[in-house]
């Protein structure tokens, strides 16, 4: 079973530091080498370079919740959730069709217990 996750290139779980300046600040973001690809794939699916991504996601956070938090953890969720909804094709595989045509609402909906989502019904929407 451990040959699955074990055999994966050292490189993508290397951390890589960026710094990124959101609304004039700069702060230095941490994550490792596979969050990073990740991350810039949803990017260029909207045109955005990964700093507008992140800055995007900040902003769009600071609006929902009030607060930031742990925005490196926040980053990775993003990335584990894109590539789990990838998986259960909630999300096309066809990286030409921008994250921001799709209804929030339809991904969304049903998402499996633990999986949290705003758009949600029941409890899983807190």
């Amino acid at each position: 079973m451990c040959e699955i996750f074990i055999s994966a290139d050292p490189t993508s779980y290397e951390g890589r530091t960026r710094s990124v300046r959101l609304h004039g600040v700069v702060t230095s973001i941490r994550l490792e080498n596979l969050f990073w690809a990740v991350l810039e794939e949803i990017a260029e699916r909207d045109g955005l370079s990964v700093v507008q991504l992140i800055e995007r996601l900040y902003d769009e956070l600071v609006v929902a919740r009030g607060e930031v938090g742990n925005f490196a953890s926040f980053l990775r969720v993003t990335a584990l959730r894109y590539e789990a909804l990838l998986a259960a094709q909630r999300i096309p595989a066809d990286r030409s069709v921008p994250i921001r045509s799709l209804d929030a609402k339809v991904v969304l909906h049903e998402l499996p217990p633990g999986w949290g989502g705003r758009a949600s019904a029941g409890p899983q929407a807190a």
